[in-house]
């Protein structure tokens, strides 16, 4: 009996996924009809994606506190968390792109954004009102705890739901934790 095929298919299909919605221009068969290797696809992705990373680049929290102050009220989350937040998963890169395919500034999963409605995950604005209500809608799902909240943004809510929370989630949690309570001490 062979291999299952079926992981393996399903895989494949989603890495295609995620290259048509980050590089919609982008096909490895136009770019050399000859590359067929699945190494050789992922070097042209990375090279496109260096090449994009000389476009985006780094942000501070002055230069996005009026929308972060505006999402904070709208979705009633503390500011202070959503510094943490964008601390933790992406540095303030706003073209930072996860090796699971997270995007953006609050690292948005395309699923997540397409959910949120969020067009754009690499224009700061659209992802921060993204990832704000999302979190929000996440806090509400477990009535004010922070930590089950930051936990199901990381893993999924499944994973949280089902106790199966991961130890890289767990120490996630932990440290957006330990930036937000030093935000707010300093606040």
């Amino acid at each position: 009996m062979g291999p299952n095929m079926t992981s393996i298919t399903r895989v494949l299909t989603r890495i295609d996924e995620i290259n048509r919605q980050l590089y919609p221009n982008f096909s490895s068969q136009q770019a050399n009809p000859a590359k067929s290797k699945f190494v050789d696809v992922l070097n042209d992705v990375e090279k496109i994606s260096r090449r994009k990373s000389d476009i985006s680049g780094k942000t501070s929290y002055s230069e996005l506190k009026d929308v972060i102050d505006d999402c904070a009220e709208k979705y009633n989350i503390d500011p202070e968390l959503i510094r943490a937040m964008i601390q933790v998963e992406s540095g303030w890169s706003t073209d930072a792109v996860s090796n699971k395919g997270a995007q953006g500034l609050m690292q948005l999963m395309p699923r997540t954004s397409a959910m949120l409605g969020v067009d754009d995950p690499f224009d700061p604005v659209q992802n921060i009102e993204g990832g704000v209500r999302y979190i929000s809608d996440l806090t509400d799902k477990y009535r004010g705890d922070i930590e089950k909240a930051l936990a199901a943004y990381n893993a999924g809510p499944a994973r949280v739901d089902s106790g199966n929370i991961p130890e890289v989630s767990k120490r996630y949690v932990r440290n957006i934790m330990s930036i937000y309570r030093r935000l707010r001490e300093a606040g």
